[in-house]
């Protein structure tokens, strides 16, 4: 069995989509059944049955009463049920905390941030960037079951097939106590930078906090999202949650700007799955410009004080 599991409530998301859809690839070519569990409600898995899901399953009760615990508990509970040979993860923030821990609760293997998969004679070789992005590595796993975050952008949504499959409702896992949950803070208001078709992204050329304003304008008349390299974040300009790169979050719009952004190794993982990059630098040496298909060396607070003025006007 190959189990997907997604942080999806009310409705599938992108992400979601992905999953399943390598997720079909896989269980074709290992001759495996998909099923899918939904850790935040029972809309995204009555949905996943039309998406190839055999079984789909939700938890009833909350699994972040005990944080990242009740997601391990409740996905290593059922991945023993099923016993799944494979579980699917999104690679976000909770897919990459979750995830190891699921492994080493399971006696299996972690793979991280997956962006290519092959299955071969019933064995199965994942695809993984290493060196800050530089290079890619194919890995196979020691022991099985596989543990494995994708990143967004790499495989192909699911198509709709399949009919309706009822939800099976399994009870929430007892916490041992080993997290307490001390507070919650709701996400930052604006679009999703995983979901952004648009991502106007900002580094250490842009200067302050002003200039960072000026790109949730650009950002607003583009219908976009705001991004931040990790020198913005470190700055205080941009909360850790806009952070585009290895360490923060792997983005794939139609275009990305990036204004005032070097181009370290560092923010180029995150922006592999884009399909236009637009560079803004002083500096006509900024690696940045290797992945550009525009760029323009200039001043990128009066680029984009000219850019808004264009569109305004």
């Amino acid at each position: 069995m190959i189990l997907v599991a997604t942080w999806d409530a009310d409705e599938l998301g992108r992400a979601g989509l992905e999953l399943l859809g390598a997720a079909a690839r896989l269980g074709a070519e290992l001759g495996e059944e998909v099923a899918f569990v939904s850790l935040a409600g029972e809309g995204a898995a009555s949905a996943a049955g039309g998406y190839g899901a055999a079984r789909v399953f939700a938890f009833d009760g909350d699994l972040t009463a005990s944080g990242c615990e009740g997601w391990v508990a409740g996905l290593a509970a059922i991945a023993r049920d099923l016993e799944a040979r494979i579980v699917l993860l999104p690679a976000d923030e909770l897919g990459g905390e979750a995830g190891p821990r699921l492994a080493e609760r399971l006696g299996g293997t972690a793979v991280s941030h997956a962006v290519g998969l092959h299955a071969a004679d019933g064995s199965l070789a994942w695809t993984r960037p290493v060196f800050g992005g530089k290079a890619l590595a194919t890995v196979t796993a020691v022991a099985e079951p596989v543990v494995a975050t994708l990143r967004r952008g790499s495989f192909e949504p699911a198509e709709p097939h399949g009919g309706p499959v009822a939800v099976e409702t399994l009870p929430a896992p007892a916490s041992d106590g080993a997290v307490e949950l001390l507070s919650s803070e709701a996400p930052a208001s604006g679009a999703a930078l995983e979901d952004a078709q648009v991502i106007v992204s900002g580094g250490a050329g842009v200067g302050d906090g002003e200039g960072f304003a000026q790109l949730e304008e650009l950002a607003e008349l583009l219908g976009g999202a705001v991004g931040a390299s990790l020198a913005a974040v470190d700055n205080g300009w941009a909360p850790p949650e806009r952070q585009v790169g290895l360490t923060g979050k792997s983005v794939s719009p139609d275009v990305y700007f990036a204004f005032g952004i070097s181009g370290a190794s560092q923010h180029l993982a995150g922006i592999g799955g884009a399909k236009a990059v637009v560079a803004v630098n002083s500096d006509p040496d900024a690696p940045i410009y290797r992945v550009a298909r525009l760029g323009v060396v200039m001043d990128c607070r009066e680029f984009l004080s000219a850019l808004i003025g264009e569109l305004r006007r």
